[in-house]
């Protein structure tokens, strides 16, 4: 069953469509990000610097390498100054210049205009996705080799460990980045940071088809795929020459010497689709679809790529732009911005142009964004929306996971309800509780836990997938939500099921969620009441939470109030589908 793609959402206008109490409650979000009440005021902590697991409870932290690097540097350089004393390596350095320069080679040279565009292009891009896939890192600023997201079991991390507290949660967990390190850089921006990262993924990947598809069509692709195995020993022969300071010749608008070779092949043919897949093993859709896959490359390991894929990129920026102006600015710039061989200024100048552009860019995108998130949301939600729409409603089946897989840890997150109301229902071990079912359809009803308990039972050993990134496998047990639809026979024009909880969002106001109603009746969608054989906890939605293992984990309704069948949600809340779609600009469809 397709779901129509609703409109904007528009003013609440009249309807007999019964409406569920709590609606009027809601409260609306703004249209902007007050850095004072953002989240929930939220405070605004920064991490620690990044640190690596070094055997079991040791930690290295990365900035060491930073003067350990200057260190290596030296001997490199005092190494190689003494090997091009020895006779047989100079012998070697002579037979192996560096650069294999072949017939074809020599009778195509130079670059073509598109391709400087398109290198360009791809800068550009990358600025964009490097810095917003900073700010989603800092949402769960940890990494695992492992399916489960415990803490103290990461190989990786740029926060303090999890402090002993059993209700800390994972939005605590995040940590501020600097405003024009992170996009957008505040804290807990991973809605906004999404759309950055994912609308810019989408142009990224179109502009890298099209660069495959000229590269070989133009007979391009000879400038970085290597074609001779001499390209290790020039390539061993060009690294010695560099860290003696006598560097080799540059023949760059012909042919790259063997090891610009190796580092422009590794990039354009392993690192960027390994980006492409690694960000694709994220996806909770394609996890359901693809079992095999995702057994082997689980959202954490996926992860994990993702940022080893992101680090080669920066380090090699990083020594590419180094090589650029110490072998010969002139002349490289003229080859990459102006397509000519020369070291006249005209490459230069462009250069300039282009990197104020840059520039100007990379300073506005984080105060562009907190001044209009609600256009960020939009615009990335038409982007993207082609796309999700490829792989989202997939009906995962069950039996993907047994006991033995159940994570040891299950983050905590969201804000814990602490209305009397609610205080007064677990102090009764929920026995007043009652769940009430209305809006569009032919049967309300009102169910307490007992009347829950007495429905057929349904269970599920499930992975759970936070936006924030952490993921934990838990056994369900409770209602099956197509037995819930037996019981009230929705009507036709119910599109949309609304679930309300006890707990309220960042903001204050009730937290809500609309799901799809076709994924309702989905196998693995169903009202839980249990965890890992036990009555949920306070922490993880007691009486009653949501599981729609299609989608992700803020749309996995805790401390479920009541469920309202709708007809569509732009009368709900600020009308974006959600209580972090209308306040903190998540998407309300999230399934990959």
């Amino acid at each position: 069953m397709a779901v129509t793609e609703p409109s904007e959402p528009t003013e609440p206008r009249d309807t007999k469509q019964p409406s569920d109490p709590v609606r009027p409650t809601l409260t609306l979000g703004e249209d902007r990000v007050d850095l004072e009440t953002w989240a929930g005021s939220i405070p605004q902590t920064g991490g620690i610097g990044p640190r690596i697991r070094v055997g079991r409870n040791r930690w290295f932290a990365l900035l060491w390498l930073l003067p350990l690097g200057f260190v290596v540097v030296i001997a490199s350089v005092a190494a190689a100054k003494g090997l091009r004393n020895i006779p047989a390596v100079e012998s070697f350095i002579t037979n192996h210049p560096g650069t294999l320069i072949t017939a074809r080679a020599r009778a195509n040279p130079g670059f073509p205009w598109w391709l400087n565009a398109q290198h360009f292009l791809n800068l550009f891009l990358m600025t964009f996705m490097i810095r917003s896939g900073w700010q989603i890192l800092a949402d769960h600023p940890r990494l695992y080799w492992t399916r489960h997201s415990t803490p103290g079991k990461e190989w990786f991390r740029i926060q303090k460990p999890v402090p002993e507290n059993p209700l800390w949660t994972a939005k605590e967990d995040s940590v501020r980045l600097p405003r024009h390190v992170g996009l957008p850089g505040t804290r807990h921006t991973i809605g906004l940071a999404r759309w950055w990262h994912l609308g810019v993924d989408v142009i990224w990947l179109a502009n890298g088809i099209l660069f495959y598809v000229l590269l070989f069509a133009t007979g391009q692709w000879q400038h970085l795929v290597p074609t001779s195995w001499e390209v290790f020993p020039n390539a061993l022969s060009t690294a010695i020459q560099y860290a003696s300071l006598d560097w080799p010749t540059e023949h760059g608008w012909v042919a790259y010497n063997g090891l610009q070779l190796i580092a422009y092949f590794v990039t354009v043919f392993i690192a960027a689709p390994l980006a492409l897949l690694s960000g694709l093993g994220m996806s909770p859709a394609l996890s359901t679809r693809f079992k095999r896959i995702s057994k082997v490359l689980s959202i954490q390991v996926a992860r994990s790529l993702h940022f080893l894929v992101m680090a080669w990129f920066v380090f090699f920026i990083v020594i590419h732009v180094t090589m650029v102006f110490t072998t010969g600015m002139l002349v490289n710039l003229n080859h990459m911005f102006a397509a000519r061989n020369s070291n006249s200024w005209l490459g230069f100048s462009v250069f300039a142009i282009a990197m104020a552009f840059v520039a100007i860019t990379w300073l506005s995108a984080s105060p562009f964004t907190i001044r209009h998130p609600r256009l960020v949301q939009r615009t990335g939600r038409r982007i993207i929306g082609p796309v999700e729409h490829l792989f989202e409603h997939l009906d995962s089946a069950p039996g993907e996971y047994s006991e033995a897989d159940i994570s040891p840890y299950f983050w905590h997150n969201g804000r814990y309800p602490d209305s009397a109301e609610y205080q007064h229902l677990a102090e009764g071990n929920f026995e007043d509780y009652r769940l009430a079912i209305g809006g569009l359809v032919d049967s309300p009803v009102e169910l307490s836990l007992a009347d829950l308990h007495a429905l057929p039972h349904h269970e599920q050993i499930t992975q759970h997938f936070c936006i924030q990134g952490w993921s934990g496998v838990a056994k369900w047990g409770g209602v099956s939500m197509q037995t819930i639809l037996d019981l009230v026979h929705p009507s036709s024009e119910a599109k949309w099921v609304v679930f309300y909880s006890f707990g309220e969002g960042a903001d204050g106001g009730p937290y809500y969620d609309a799901h799809p109603i076709n994924e309702m009746s989905y196998q693995l969608t169903m009202l839980a009441y249990d965890m890992n054989d036990e009555p949920l906890t306070f922490g993880h939605g007691a009486p009653l939470r949501l599981r729609n293992e299609v989608e992700l984990g803020f749309k996995q309704v805790k401390w479920i109030r009541s469920i309202e069948f709708i007809a569509e949600f732009s009368e709900i809340g600020s009308g974006f589908g959600g209580y972090n779609e209308d306040h903190e600009f998540f998407g309300y469809r999230q399934a990959i």
